[in-house]
């Protein structure tokens, strides 16, 4: 693969990841509008109780739809400030890093996803897998899942 292969396949990584988020996104902020309409429909009767419940419940769902709204458009943030546009020796944020058994992309933590027939892990920056990555290079291993893995290739 040339480094313009490279990047290119990087910057698909990325896109990939960033609809992933838009879905999530749009999956998230209709679950609020149907939350707040199920709050809304709640009727008042004579249990009472049933009623305030019933509310309640429809809040907090909201309340947390909130939260999952927040940490996505957080996601796209940091998705979107990783620079893909070179090709890497060495593990940090941007790096594709391929062994036997797995691929990681250092980007954003949206886990495992799968595209031309390889999986690959979307790992935060953050994230201390990605901090045993920073540094290492093609022959280096690390331990990923209890397991001693060599790194093949990174750019």
């Amino acid at each position: 693969m040339t480094n313009l292969e490279k990047i290119s396949f990087k910057n698909k990584l990325k896109n990939l990841g960033l609809d992933l988020l838009t879905r999530r996104i749009v999956a998230a902020k209709e679950a609020m509008n149907q939350a707040q309409e199920a709050a809304n429909s709640e009727e008042k009767s004579s249990a009472g109780d049933k009623y305030e419940t019933g509310r309640a419940m429809g809040q907090l769902q909201k309340e947390m739809l909130g939260r999952q709204l927040a940490e996505y458009a957080k996601d796209v943030k940091a998705l979107q400030s990783v620079f893909v546009d070179s090709v890497y020796d060495r593990g940090g944020p941007g790096a594709f890093v391929r062994t036997a058994g797995v691929a990681f992309f250092v980007s954003a933590g949206l886990g495992k996803q799968e595209t031309e027939g390889l999986t690959i892990l979307f790992v935060s920056p953050m994230a201390p897998l990605a901090h045993s990555l920073q540094n290492k290079r093609a022959g280096d291993s690390l331990l990923f899942n209890g397991m001693s893995v060599v790194i093949e290739e990174i750019f």
